[in-house]
């Protein structure tokens, strides 16, 4: 009696259960997480029941049937967000003790023959009711994922369905935990600066900081992103170069330091579950399963797109590596370049050929004066406004909040910026969806954003300087919290992200990358920190010099990732298992210029897809950068800041979403479908002649 009069109180007093406007972070508890969305589960399964037993109708039952699903929404975002960025053991406890009930929940519902027979009857009478045409792709996409969720299965392959789909909500989630975990397993406290010779200032400081944290004298070097990059960038201890690179690509492995967070059995079962998932729904692999809901029509029409690009890249790739091999032996003294090498050789031959580093490039990029350059460049393509907004209720300190204002002055969307690198929060950088929007009985719900990177964070006194690799990829989320907050779609399946075929989701965020090279962007915010003095025409000149260095090598390792991706995916015979190391070995003979050594276990971090919604669709990176280059082709076409290529883009891609096929607005905006030849220029590989 005790525990359930507790039971209640504490449902009673949960945050998550509260009707909040904003996530309320710093009341949420692990403990709240479990009773509340057991709670809203039980709503739902209950008021499933109630709209099923009247006559279906868009107002009768999509309508309440949006409300319940964004009330579990609003309550299971912020919990999955502080997973990520704010890890701890209790909280990914009860993380995990809810991922197999929104599972279950989830494939209950793709399931539901009377929740399919209901929707398919207001599809079938949608002329007749008036519904729009956003209404209508909402039907049809329902429709489809409930095929692709198992409706039409017989009750014993539902129930292996549903407990396949359970298995690897619960697998992806183990293969990021044990990523995250060896990730900050690992440090090295050098008490000697002097061992980290060739470190700039900025490098040393960091390293230094992280001593200090801890309570230690020296530096510390950990796995975190800027600290990896930093030791492979400049330290000229070759051997310390191949410690952390083997710590690095050895995570989560069983070359790693702990056997208990090695991924090569949950690589074994995600392949294999997916395998027999497809299967039962009727598809060949998993592959072709992955494309039934993208833009590309099949497995071979994919790999057929990477391999050209790999006939056109590979030749430059071996050309820039045979370059960076001579530069190894007659500049450094190397008789061997190996893996560890690449980077730290690559930084002296960009000294040698451009007189340029990211350490020249990072006083003129302090993070407050790159925020304000976002905010003018999409003022003037979209005429939007930022303010930031203090006071609002965050996981962590270093987390700023924003308010976005339309045209006319009206609150449009919000968003949470989280830029830099720390412990216990994921590695990379995401967009991911807070609130989505919708119509709703009282009005427009706007869309708010989360968007995390992993950057160099502050030093000492001095504000958090970014290297332009870092200012790239802030633009490249804002592109997707743009794509998700600038939406006029009010129906939510198909607002923002929401419905956009994956491999056209990364054209807004690539499409972004390509103004963070032009000198009236960089004018708007690349001034010293220190001085205000403005980038300098002779660094600037030096920048784009430098820009397509290497790009073909760059490519070929993308592709690398993509072919693999799409291969382990497509191939998958349960007969012999995933072989993940032996296809990754084949595509490296076949695209890769250099080999890395046999104890690197890449795979078992590529947390895209074993961990995210990358798997069998990896290639989407270089599919949407032909979309994204051809979009900006318009741009350098018809002026950067054409008033009115900018209003096509926002109102025929940004604003449309998921409303209709991603390449029916790419057609709306740019007049023909795409062509490759933007992004072949883009990367200094001219067209060929078809």
């Amino acid at each position: 009696m005790e525990s359930r009069r507790y039971k209640e109180k504490h449902i009673m007093t949960n945050p998550l259960l509260e009707n909040y406007s904003l996530p309320p972070f710093s009341r949420i508890e692990p403990e709240h997480v479990e009773p509340a969305i057991d709670r809203i589960l039980a709503d739902n399964r209950a008021a499933l029941k109630t709209l099923l037993a009247q006559p279906p109708s868009w107002e009768t039952l999509i309508l309440p049937l949006d409300d319940n699903e964004d009330r579990l929404s609003r309550a299971w975002s912020p919990v999955r967000h502080m997973n990520s960025v704010v890890n701890s053991e209790a909280l990914r406890e009860a993380y995990n003790r809810c991922l197999p009930k929104l599972s279950e929940y989830g494939v209950e519902l793709g399931q539901n023959r009377d929740l399919f027979n209901a929707y398919k009857q207001i599809a079938d009478s949608a002329d007749e009711a008036g519904l729009t045409a956003s209404q209508r792709k909402v039907l049809e996409n329902a429709l489809r994922d409930f095929h692709l969720s198992g409706v039409d299965l017989e009750d014993d392959k539902k129930a292996r369905f549903a407990e396949i789909s359970k298995q690897l909500s619960e697998l992806s989630a183990k293969f990021e935990e044990n990523v995250l975990d060896a990730t900050n397993a690992w440090s090295k406290h050098v008490e000697d600066s002097a061992g980290l010779s060739g470190l700039p200032d900025s490098a040393l400081e960091m390293l230094r900081q992280e001593a200090a944290r801890r309570g230690l004298g020296g530096a510390v070097i950990t796995l975190q992103y800027p600290s990896y990059l930093a030791i492979m960038t400049y330290a000229d201890d070759r051997q310390l170069r191949e410690e952390v690179y083997r710590a690095y690509v050895t995570r989560a492995s069983d070359q790693g330091d702990d056997p208990a967070l090695d991924n090569s059995e949950i690589i074994e079962r995600i392949l294999a579950l997916k395998h027999e998932s497809s299967r039962l729904l009727g598809f060949a692999n998993y592959a072709e399963r992955s494309l039934s809901k993208k833009m590309a029509e099949s497995p071979e029409k994919v790999m057929a797109f990477l391999e050209d690009l790999a006939d056109r890249a590979r030749p430059r790739a071996q050309s820039e590596y045979d370059d960076l091999a001579r530069f190894a032996r007659g500049v450094l003294g190397y008789d061997e370049v190996q893996a560890w090498d690449v980077a730290y050789i690559s930084e002296k031959m960009k000294g040698a050929y451009f007189a340029l580093s990211q350490e020249d490039l990072k006083p003129y990029f302090p993070v407050d004066q790159v925020i304000d350059g976002l905010f003018t460049l999409v003022n003037r393509l979209y005429g939007i406004e930022i303010r930031q907004r203090e006071g609002v209720d965050v996981w962590h300190p270093d987390v700023r909040f924003y308010d976005i204002f339309d045209r006319d002055g009206n609150l449009q969307a919000q968003f949470y910026f989280d830029l830099y690198a720390r412990e216990n929060k994921r590695g990379g950088a995401w967009m991911d969806d807070c609130v989505g929007r919708r119509r709703t009985s009282e009005g427009i719900q706007i869309p708010v954003a989360f968007m995390t990177c992993n950057s160099s964070p502050p030093v000492g006194d001095k504000p958090a300087l970014f290297t332009h690799d870092e200012v790239i990829t802030l633009f490249h989320e804002f592109g997707h919290g743009l794509h998700h907050m600038l939406t006029r779609i009010d129906e939510s399946d198909v607002a923002g992200i929401s419905g956009v075929e994956w491999d056209a989701v990364e054209l807004p965020s690539q499409f972004m990358e390509n103004w963070c090279w032009e000198r009236e962007v960089l004018d708007m915010f690349a001034r010293r920190y220190d001085t205000g003095e403005p980038l300098p025409d002779a660094l600037y000149d030096k920048l784009i010099a430098s820009k397509n260095f290497q790009a073909a090598m760059q490519m070929v390792r993308q592709l690398e990732f993509a072919i693999f991706d799409m291969r382990i995916h497509a191939e998958y015979d349960p007969e012999k298992g995933a072989r993940a190391l032996e296809i990754l070995d084949q595509v490296r003979d076949q695209v890769a210029v250099f080999t890395p050594p046999e104890y690197n276990r890449f795979p078992h971090s590529f947390s895209h897809i074993f961990g995210g919604g990358y798997a069998a669709g990896y290639y989407s990176y270089k599919w949407a950068e032909v979309l994204s280059a051809d979009a900006f082709a318009r741009f350098e076409e018809e002026g950067l800041f054409n008033p009115r290529v900018g209003a096509d883009f926002l109102e025929q891609v940004l604003e449309r979403g998921g409303s209709r096929d991603a390449m029916a607005s790419f057609k709306a905006f740019r007049g023909r479908e795409p062509t490759i030849d933007a992004l072949l220029r883009h990367s200094g590989l001219e067209p060929t002649e078809s």
